[in-house]
C-alpha cells in the first residue's frame, strides 16, 4: 500500500523537489517534523534564507525549559549531563546544567521538568561537591515537588555493597516530596555508555511535552560561550611510550611509588594541572592462567588474551555472584544468595576465589558473561604541559595485600610496577577535571594538602604556577611514613623552595616517632597562619584518600576557624563551607 504524500501539488516546489522532500519527512516523528520547522523560521530570522519565502502558518512556540541537575565524584555524571543538553538543544528543549554544589534547594519545586545524573562515591555516599544539597534534599526542611516530572539516571559501581545508593535514594526522594516519574531509573555500573545514552534517548522523549497542532517549536541557537568554558578535550585513547619509570621509595621502604613519564606521538593532549589521565592496564597473566585452570580451560588462547586485556577478573560483587549462579546453576552458590549471607562472603575475595569455591563446569561465555569490561584506571597528572612540553606524568603506588589467604594485587598499579618499563607502550585518555583548577588569578595564593600519592596534581600545580611565573604564593602539606624512604619528589620541593616557586612546605612522616603525626595535625599547628592565607583569598586543595585523610583534613580546618577567629563549632563549619560554595576549597578524593 502506497503512502500518501506528504506536500500537496500546490507546495511551491518542482515534482523532483517534493518527492525529494516527501521522501526525507516521511520517517520523521512529529517532534522532529516540530523541530525542523522551529529551525527553519529560526533560520529565516537569522536572514539563512531568502526574504520572500513564506512566514510560518503560526508563532513558534517557545522551547521547553529543561533542568539537568548531576551529583558526580571522578566527571562522568557530568559528562553526562553535557551529553543530555546538547541532544536536548537538538530536540526542542530549553536546557540548563546545574552542579549538586550549585543547587538552589529551596527553588527546586519550581522547575516544571527534571533529569537528574547521580553517582554514589564509595560505600552510599554522595559526592563530596553534593554532600550540602543533597542534605537539604533528604532532610525536613525539603521544599514540595509538585507538578514537577522527572527521571533519574544513577551510576554506580557494583563492586560495593551500595551500588548506586544516592541515585536510588534520590529517586524515591523526590517521588515522595510529590514529583511525578516520567520513566524508570536505570542503574549503570562502569560500563555506562550503552545504557546511559539510551536512558538519556527515552527521558527526552517522555518530558517532551504534548505536541499542538498547527504549531511549531522554537528552537533555541544559544551556544555555550561563556568565559568559565573550557575547551572540549578528546576522550579517545592515545598510544604513549614511557620514557621513564622510576621507584620515588627508596630500596628499605615497605611501599613502591612508581614515577611514569609519557611521551605523546604526536602533540600532547590539551589536559591542564588538575586532569587526570585514564591509562588501560592489563591483568596479571598469573592470575588468567590460575582462573582459566580452575575453569578448565587452559587450552582457549581466545579467551585468555580476552581475560588479559579486555574483562575484569579481580571485582567480586553480589551481581557477579548472581550471575554465576544463573550461569551455571550451582546450588551452593544460590544458598549463599539466599541466606543473605554473600555480600559478607565475598568482602575481601576476587572472582578466583568464587570459582575456586565453588567448582562448576564453565564456557568461555560463562565468563564472559561473569565478568564486566576491564575498566580503565584513572591517575592525577603529576605534570604541566607548560614545563614538560609533550609528555604527561603520572604518580602511581602499587597496591598489594593478603586477604583470605591469598595475595592480591592492584590490576593498574602493580601491571605498571611490575610488567612494564621504559620504552614499553601503553593505551591512555585525558580525563578534564573542571573542579580542580588553579585559581583564575595568578597573583591568588594557594594552599596545598596531599599526602602520599595525593601529592601528584601539586607538583603540575607548581609546574605550572613557575613556568607561567605565577606571583601568587604556594604552600604545600605533604606527608607520608619515613622522611628517609618515602619523600616523594624531595629534590624538586627543595629546588622549588630555592627558585620561590614553593613559599613553603609543611611535612609529616607518621612512623618516624612513636606518636604518629599526620598532615591534619601540621594543619592544626600552622592554623593561625594557614587561617590568614585564607582570610587573604586563599584557595585550599586536598587531594589523596577520601575515607579518613581529606575528611580529618577538613575537620582540622573547621577547628582551626573556630581556635583563631572565636567561634562555635556551628559558625567555623559555615565558614568552611563558604569557602567550598565560592570553589576556593577542592578536592580531588579517591
Amino acid at each position: 500500500m502506497s503512502r500518501s504524500a506528504l506536500l500537496p501539488r500546490t507546495a511551491p516546489f518542482g515534482d523532483a523537489e517534493r518527492a525529494h522532500l516527501d521522501a526525507a519527512l516521511g520517517s520523521t516523528t512529529a517532534l522532529q517534523r516540530a523541530w525542523l520547522a522551529g529551525f527553519l523560521a529560526g533560520l529565516d530570522a537569522a536572514g539563512g534564507a531568502a526574504a520572500e519565502a513564506p512566514a510560518p502558518a503560526a508563532p513558534p512556540r517557545a522551547a521547553e525549559p529543561l533542568t539537568i541537575v548531576f551529583a558526580s565524584e571522578s566527571g562522568n555524571s557530568e559528562k553526562l549531563a553535557g551529553d543530555v543538553s546538547k541532544l536536548a538543544r537538538k530536540n526542542g528543549f530549553k536546557p540548563k546544567v546545574v552542579d549538586f554544589a550549585d543547587l538552589d534547594v529551596a527553588s527546586l519545586g519550581k522547575e516544571k521538568r527534571l533529569v537528574v545524573i547521580a553517582a554514589t562515591w564509595g560505600e552510599g555516599e554522595p559526592p563530596a561537591r553534593a554532600v550540602r544539597a543533597y542534605g537539604e534534599i533528604m532532610g525536613e526542611g525539603a521544599p514540595r515537588l509538585d507538578g514537577v516530572e522527572f527521571g533519574v539516571l544513577a551510576l554506580g559501581d557494583t563492586s560495593y555493597a551500595e551500588f548506586c545508593a544516592i541515585g536510588k535514594r534520590l529517586d524515591d526522594r523526590f517521588e515522595a516530596l510529590g514529583a511525578k516519574r516520567v520513566l524508570p531509573r536505570v542503574d549503570c555500573d562502569l560500563d555506562f555508555d550503552k545504557p546511559a545514552a539510551a536512558w538519556i534517548k527515552d527521558a527526552l522523549k517522555a518530558l517532551a511535552p504534548p505536541e499542538p497542532a498547527g504549531n511549531v517549536v522554537a528552537v533555541d541557537f544559544a551556544r555555550g560561550t561563556g568565559a568559565d568554558e573550557e575547551a572540549e578535550v578528546s576522550r579517545e585513547p592515545v598510544t604513549v611510550e614511557v620514557i621513564e619509570h622510576v621507584n620515588l621509595n627508596s630500596s628499605r621502604s615497605d611501599k613502591e611509588t612508581i614515577h611514569l613519564a609519557l611521551a605523546f606521538e604526536e602533540a600532547a593532549p590539551a589536559y591542564q594541572p588538575g586532569d587526570s589521565l585514564e591509562l588501560y592496564p592489563e591483568n596479571d597473566p598469573a592470575l588468567v592462567d590460575q582462573i582459566l585452570k580452575a575453569a578448565g580451560l587452559e587450552g582457549d588462547s581466545v579467551l585468555r588474551q580476552a581475560l588479559l586485556a579486555d574483562r575484569d577478573i579481580t571485582t567480586l560483587s553480589a551481581a557477579t555472584v548472581e550471575r554465576f549462579v544463573k550461569a551455571t546453576g550451582h546450588e551452593e552458590a544460590r544458598r549463599l544468595i539466599e541466606s543473605n549471607e554473600v555480600r559478607a562472603w565475598i568482602e575481601g575475595r576476587h572472582l578466583i576465589d568464587l570459582i575456586e569455591t565453588y567448582p562448576a563446569k564453565l564456557s568461555a561465555q560463562h565468563l564472559t558473561d561473569i565478568t564486566r569490561p576491564l575498566p580503565p584506571r584513572a591517575y592525577s597528572i603529576a605534570s604541566s604541559r607548560a614545563e614538560v612540553g609533550d609528555e604527561a606524568h603520572l604518580t602511581i603506588a602499587a597496591v598489594r595485600y593478603t586477604t583470605h589467604d591469598r595475595a592480591r594485587k592492584g590490576v593498574a598499579s602493580v601491571h605498571v610496577a611490575d610488567r612494564i618499563r621504559t620504552g614499553a607502550k601503553l593505551r591512555v585518555r585525558v580525563k578534564p577535571n573542571k573542579h580542580f583548577r588553579l585559581p583564575a588569578n595568578p597573583a591568588t595564593d594557594i594552599v596545598m594538602v596531599g599526602p602520599g600519592t595525593g601529592v601528584a596534581p601539586f607538583r603540575a600545580f607548581v609546574q605550572e604556577r613557575r613556568a607561567t611565573e605565577a606571583p601568587g604564593r604556594n604552600w604545600l602539606f605533604f606527608g607520608d611514613r619515613h622522611f628517609t624512604h618515602d619523600f616523594l619528589y624531595q629534590l624538586e620541593w627543595q629546588e622549588a623552595l630555592e627558585d620561590g616557586s614553593l613559599a613553603r612546605i609543611d611535612v609529616a612522616f607518621s612512623r618516624d616517632q612513636p606518636e604518629k603525626i599526620y598532615v591534619q595535625d601540621r594543619i592544626w599547628e600552622q592554623r593561625r597562619e594557614l587561617v590568614s592565607w585564607l582570610d587573604g583569598g586563599a584557595h585550599f586543595y586536598v587531594c589523596g584518600d577520601a575515607k579518613a585523610m581529606a575528611k580529618d583534613v577538613r575537620a582540622a580546618l573547621v577547628r582551626a576557624f573556630a581556635d583563631v577567629k572565636g567561634l562555635d563549632a556551628a559558625a567555623a563549619e559555615a565558614a568552611v563551607a563558604g569557602l567550598e560554595r565560592s570553589h576556593r576549597y577542592q578536592q580531588d578524593v579517591y
